[in-house]
Formats: C-alpha cells, sequence, structure tokens
C-alpha cells in the first residue's frame, strides 16, 4: 500500500449496527461486550465485573438508542435507575445473540502496511484449531453466553 493512498473509515461502526439489525431481524437479543476499562466508556460501575460489561441494546430495553461511526450512545436501566450510557466503538469487543450466542468479536481496526502479495508464511493467520480443556458445564447449569469462531 503505497503511502499515497487515502486511509479508508472505521469498519467496525458498520459491523456493528448490521450484526445489530441482523438479530433484531431475526427476534433475538442483541448483545455487546464491552471493555470498561477503555477511556471514554461511561456505564454504571457496579455493573462492571473483571473489567467488562455486557449490554442488552435490543429497543425494548434502552432509549435513544445511537450507535454512529464514534460511539455506542443509549439511556438504560441498571436497578431500577435510569442511567446515560455511552461505549466508544473502540471499546466494544463482540455482538452476539443472547439467545443463540450468534454474533462476532469486531476485529481491530489495523491498517496493513505492506502489500498482499508480499505475506509471508509468519504472518499468516493460525489455522490449527485451538485446545479446548474447558470442561463442559454440570448438567442442569446453564451455559455463559459464548461466541463460537467460524472459519
Amino acid at each position: 500500500m503505497s503511502n499515497d493512498t487515502p486511509r479508508m473509515t472505521s469498519h467496525r461502526p458498520y459491523l456493528l449496527r448490521a450484526l445489530a439489525e441482523w438479530i433484531a431481524d431475526n427476534d433475538m437479543t442483541p448483545h455487546i461486550l464491552v471493555d470498561a476499562s477503555q477511556p471514554g466508556v461511561q456505564v454504571p460501575a457496579s455493573a462492571v465485573k473483571e473489567g467488562k460489561i455486557v449490554l442488552n441494546i435490543a429497543q425494548r430495553a434502552v432509549a435513544h438508542l445511537v450507535i454512529d461511526n464514534d460511539e455506542v450512545a443509549f439511556s438504560a436501566r441498571f436497578g431500577g435507575v435510569s442511567y446515560p450510557v455511552r461505549v466508544p466503538i473502540a471499546a466494544v469487543l463482540a455482538i452476539y445473540s443472547r439467545e443463540t450466542g450468534q454474533g462476532m468479536a469486531l476485529p481491530d481496526d489495523a491498517h496493513p502496511t505492506a502489500d498482499v502479495d508480499n505475506v509471508t508464511e509468519s504472518s499468516a493467520p493460525d489455522t490449527t484449531p485451538p485446545d479446548d480443556d474447558t470442561p463442559p458445564p454440570p448438567s442442569g447449569a446453564k451455559r455463559p453466553p459464548f461466541l463460537r469462531v467460524v472459519k
């Protein structure tokens, strides 16, 4: 890529809006996973667990939802108290359906500096399946939401 090539805007907000619409169109509940430690994140501290928070962004759960190119903003109730929420797009880690777990971990906005033809073996993605040493949940236990990587 030459230095004369203009940079494109981030693709993350476009993916986020498209997946939120897809989930809602299928009568499911869109949830976003947010890194609450990122600068600019405004969420109730009491709802943050291990530096992350899962937010329900379904139209029926929030008021004034706006997903623009810079942030996700809305008003929601936490423990019965209305709270303004602001999440920079960079802090959104994933979006998924609460009911099925289907969704996507949002990719980084890395801008390639090398030509695609010059990709080396060491920079190629790892295609080996990950080891899954986690035991299955006990029968009858509710499984937490998860994301599955589909290649």
